[in-house]
């Protein structure tokens, strides 16, 4: 089943087309790699399908329904949206906000019940931050606030996760968590959308891949065939080097390809 998806989507930011006519689509069970350049439009699609952004024309379609025919309440119990670079001002407890992501299934005014409570519980074990759950958000690392905010995204139990740049600034051990963590919602029924830099994980971990290029999939599939040699030339202007490890890829830029652009996305 189709979880979440655009059809034929575009839209402009700053007078810059960013997304072109693009089309993609997240089906349950599957963790969706979404790489490509800086500037390839990989955070506008993530803030499109989840509401942030208006497309221009196109459609949104949520569990084979027009978004714009669900109200935003139930938008927020199916989809969940973690931003990169996420920030807490004030100087709540770690477990307060972690709580929050329960607000989409219990509402402003209401308490937290048993099952809103064990459901952060269990968020906070999953981001390996059950041991900070009383301190203040605000003497947190980059890393810790990091895994904080992905766990305050998985309390709400989302059918659909959109994470930009969940590893960033993490530990690689801390990484490998997080990946695993993401691949196991997939594996329990839920679609997965992940931005990633790191090709190895990326190529690891997701299930399929789709790489952006102005605006558009330039390339979906499995990691073989969207990391080709060529690919990685033509759209980010690099050589990688190649091999298995586990059975599974592993995928190190080591260096410019000959001719390629030092800016992939102009």
């Amino acid at each position: 089943m189709t979880l979440i998806g655009a059809k034929a989507v575009s839209l402009s930011l700053g007078g810059r087309r960013v997304l072109a006519g693009l089309d993609f689509a997240v089906d349950a069970g599957e963790m969706v790699g979404l790489i490509g350049p800086n500037g390839a439009g990989k955070t506008t699609l993530l803030r499109t399908l989840a509401g942030l952004l208006q497309a221009e024309s196109g459609e949104i379609r949520i569990k084979g329904a027009s978004a714009c025919t669900i109200s935003r309440a139930e938008i927020a119990r199916i989809v969940g949206y973690l931003p990169q670079d996420g920030a807490s001002h004030w100087a709540v407890t770690v477990e307060t906000l972690v709580g929050l992501g329960r607000l989409p299934h219990t509402g402003p005014w209401r308490g937290a019940t048993a099952a809103d409570r064990a459901a952060v519980a269990r968020a906070l074990d999953a981001c390996d931050a059950t041991r900070f759950a009383d301190r203040p958000v605000t003497r947190l690392s980059g890393g810790e606030r990091a895994r904080v905010l992905l766990a305050r995204a998985l309390a709400g139990e989302p059918e659909v996760l959109l994470a930009d740049e969940p590893v960033a600034g993490l530990d690689p051990g801390h990484q490998l968590d997080v990946m695993e963590r993401l691949r196991g919602l997939a594996a329990d029924g839920a679609g997965v959308v992940a931005v990633m830099h790191d090709l190895t994980l990326a190529a690891r971990f997701c299930t399929r891949l789709c790489l952006m290029h102005h605006g558009r999939i330039a390339a979906a599939g499995d990691a073989a065939t969207v990391l080709s040699p060529k690919n990685l030339a033509g759209f980010y202007g690099v050589a990688a080097y190649h091999d298995l490890a586990g059975g599974k890829p592993v995928v190190v830029p080591i260096q410019r390809a000959a001719g390629g652009s030092r800016d992939a996305t102009r």
